[in-house]
């Protein structure tokens, strides 16, 4: 595919208008009378121009590639669109030319030689190389993607496209020799996770934390609407105590502590008032203080500070397990040295089960059989505080590896990383922001589960969400055109073939369901799970969990 319908295709699937003017649409109609001689190309690129600037006025996106070898002929054109306060810019596809015969699919350079074709540009009719073009294609040495990249890049920065637009990771990371002696605020651990979460760019395209149109934005909508529309789900917000707002509010910046230790500057800081039930509610659909993230909230503080980040270094936790935690930047590297053609995320908060296993290797087939070479599974659970009863993250890891090492997933073409935000239980809201995080890593797929995020409700026991809503409301949900997902398959223990199985409601009584609350109690009292449903090594790491700690109560 040659550059112009990369990048058409890649700015329509973002929502923005976008055509592609080429010798296969205009050579063929408009231009159809017209030959190869000076003043036939002359003739060629004005009506080009003029059917662009019609584009360019109806809002479109006009991406024109053309052989103009003139130089007056492409001034003319750009002053054309420059008259008319229209925005024109020449990009210098800079390719050898033996490079461009070796690239000719239809053979043209050849008949050109042979003397078959006359007044060949680049052959036996010349090329006036551009003087000063605004972008400059290194074809010969760079990939398509990279092309298309630079373009992007180059739209964004003239302010064509918005941010959202472009497959960037914005990391709030500070120089060294910017670091200066602040007032301090302490964070707890939320909120050490949470500015973790901004550092590395999962929240991108978020500068820092919230601030109060940014927070409203959010609440109410779901999304992010300064610089394009951007899913955000979830509100990335600093919640601090009424004695915190009066000492720092008229300051400039003030610095984020933990454990006394500086972690980051917030600068510009924007007070705004927490009203915690209405968040709440919008946010969980309840306000019951026994859910774990509404406790944390109702206990946050009465104020939200907002403020662009600065964090001092990168976050470590030291913990063993550091080397899973990858910011989106490094998996965007992992995913091309693996030279991946499409990336599927499946995150997770419980062990892995041969049902997983199975949900996973059948969306590794539907993505081969539908063309892509080398799908790449990025297995991601949550890293950030879950509720008490939760297998830990430690073992869950553990666990997880285990299962990989037993061969049930393709070790090859699987990344095992750590997704560092906190758990929320906020069900189909929440899905919508695990879904959006994984954008920055460049994920291209994500399966969506069974009740994603969800919880029994904390008084009655009951589910608080439904349990499909979560794989509904995210294919719908705004914000994610770049993002497919793969909705979930209910998977089963088939009690007659010993093995996970997909579930047949017409053999109801061929099957077990064995969630993930009575997984952990099989394992608290070191009972044996059927055969088939996990390998023997990860089912033992859970076993020796419970049987070293205090969980059989």
């Amino acid at each position: 595919m040659i550059l112009n319908y990369i990048l058409e295709a890649y700015l329509c699937n973002k929502g923005i208008p976008a055509f592609s003017l080429d010798g296969d649409n205009i050579r063929t109609g408009l231009s159809k009378d017209l030959g190869f001689s000076a003043s036939d190309r002359t003739e060629n690129i004005r009506r080009i121009g003029e059917v662009a600037k019609l584009f360019s006025e109806a809002g479109i996106v006009t991406i024109t590639s053309f052989i103009s070898p003139y130089r007056t002929d492409r001034l003319a054109v750009r002053q054309l669109h420059q008259q008319s306060g229209l925005n024109f810019f020449e990009c210098f596809v800079d390719t050898p030319i033996n490079i461009c015969e070796k690239r000719d699919t239809k053979g043209l350079y050849k008949k050109a030689r042979e003397g078959i074709i006359k007044e060949f540009t680049g052959i036996d009719s010349p090329y006036e190389t551009p003087t000063c073009p605004d972008i400059i294609l290194k074809a010969g040495e760079w990939s398509s993607q990279q092309c298309v990249d630079k373009i992007i890049n180059f739209l964004e920065a003239k302010r064509i496209i918005p941010f959202s637009a472009v497959n960037m990771v914005r990391e709030l990371f500070v120089e060294p020799g910017q670091i200066e002696v602040t007032k301090q605020v302490a964070l707890s651990l939320p909120k050490l996770q949470i500015t973790m979460v901004l550092s590395e760019g999962w929240a991108s395209p978020l500068k820092g934390f919230m601030n109060e149109k940014e927070y409203l934005q959010a609440l109410h909508f779901g999304i992010l609407l300064d610089g394009g529309v951007s899913n955000q789900s979830i509100p990335i917000v600093l919640p601090v105590h009424e004695n915190d707002k009066q000492r720092l509010q008229n300051d400039k910046r003030f610095t984020l502590i933990y454990d006394d230790h500086p972690v980051a500057i917030l600068s510009e800081p924007e007070f705004f008032e927490h009203r915690i039930e209405e968040r709440c509610c919008r946010q969980f659909g309840t306000c019951c203080v026994n859910h774990p993230y509404v406790k944390l909230i109702l206990d946050s503080g009465n104020w939200l500070v907002g403020g662009e980040l600065q964090v001092i270094e990168r976050i470590r936790w030291n913990d063993g397990l550091d080397q899973y935690r990858r910011t989106p930047m490094e998996l965007r590297r992992q995913f091309k040295e693996l030279d991946a053609d499409a990336v599927f995320a499946f995150q997770l908060r419980n062990p892995l089960h041969n049902g997983h296993a199975l949900l996973i290797s059948d969306t590794k087939r539907q993505l081969v059989e539908r063309g892509f070479k080398n799908p790449v599974l990025l297995l991601h659970p949550i890293g950030g505080i879950t509720k008490s009863d939760d297998v830990p993250l430690k073992v869950r890891i553990k666990q997880h590896l285990a299962v990989i090492n037993e061969g049930v997933l393709d070790a090859s073409s699987t990344i095992l990383a750590i997704f560092p935000s906190p758990m929320m239980y906020a069900g189909p809201t929440e899905v919508q922001w695990h879904a959006k995080a994984r954008v920055a890593a460049g994920v291209n797929f994500y399966i969506v589960g069974r009740d994603p995020a969800g919880i029994p409700h904390p008084d009655t026991g009951n589910d608080l969400y439904h349990i499909t809503h979560g794989s509904k409301v995210l294919q719908m949900a705004p914000g994610l055109t770049q993002l497919e997902i793969i909705p979930f398959r209910v998977a089963a223990y088939n009690k007659n073939k010993k093995m996970m199985d997909f579930y047949d409601p017409n053999r109801a009584n061929d099957y077990n369901f064995i969630s993930g609350t009575k997984m952990r109690q099989l394992a608290r009292t070191g009972e044996t799970l059927p055969d088939g449903f996990m390998g023997e090594s990860a089912w033992k790491v859970l076993l020796e969990h419970y049987a070293s700690s205090d969980q059989t109560c």
